[in-house]
């Protein structure tokens, strides 16, 4: 059993292991411990993705061009945001990608919210999580990267963007590129995935240390205020005389 199993999660292990194992089956794998077979990332990656489906069922059903509603509106706001975004990134017709960007973008918005609430925890706190994004990312502008351009088009990306005169000269310069693109290439999954996991562990480092100076804070606040409280002349001994002093 997770050392820190949240409540959910707990009613996933009891009512839903074996679906989960019976999952993992498929895949030839086998949890570590398979009365417990859901972790915490997971579960809360499954709410997350449960209120996505919700919110966009939502946003559809109540479409209007005529009299939008601010939750469509705020969407038409997010739409226009990254498509700007994009465009400002180099990408001249972004409107075939806004989608998965989009879908990105408040997937891992929302999984980083949902660990304020005390009774989750963020889902890329886990580097499967992170690791999963990344190497769906690569597939995809793999993928639409070898249809704009073809198999060879896309290939001789690698070669670099200068092209000389010289046959020789060509070839040296891909001799140079193609390793260093090819593992500038295959680097990135992992680069991807360091960069937000690390982003989530410190921010998650930072707002624990902010939690716990809030509270011994509040401790002191609570001490000092019953302190005050304390008759006068209770506190008019050499000690207090000195605090006061100082």
């Amino acid at each position: 059993m997770p050392e820190h199993e949240l409540w959910l999660t707990a009613q996933f292990n009891e009512h839903l292991a074996g679906i989960a194992n019976a999952i993992l089956g498929i895949f030839n794998v086998h949890a570590n411990d398979p009365s417990h077979p859901w972790e915490n990332w997971i579960v809360c990656e499954l709410v997350v993705m449960a209120f996505l489906m919700i919110l966009a069922a939502i946003v559809r059903w109540g479409l209007s061009p005529d009299k939008p509603g601010k939750l469509q509106m705020a969407f038409e706001w997010i739409y226009g945001f990254i498509s700007d975004n994009a465009h400002q990134a180099g990408i001249h017709h972004p409107g075939p990608f806004v989608p998965y960007f989009g879908t990105i973008f408040l997937f891992i918005l929302s999984m980083n919210l949902i660990g304020i609430i005390p009774a989750f925890e963020s889902p890329p706190m886990s580097p499967a999580v992170p690791a999963g994004l990344a190497i769906c990312t690569f597939i995809y502008y793999n993928f639409f990267g070898i249809k704009a351009h073809g198999m060879g088009g896309h290939l001789a990306h690698f070669a670099g963007p200068v092209r000389f005169g010289s046959i020789i000269a060509n070839f040296f310069i891909m001799v140079l590129m193609v390793p260093i693109e090819l593992i500038s290439h295959f680097a990135r999954p992992l680069s991807l995935t360091v960069r937000l996991y690390g982003n989530m562990f410190s921010g998650e480092q930072v707002t624990g240390g902010l939690a716990t100076q809030s509270a011994l804070h509040a401790v002191s606040t609570a001490r000092e205020a019953r302190g005050s409280s304390t008759p006068i002349g209770r506190r008019t001994g050499p000690r207090a005389l000195a605090r006061l002093a100082a």
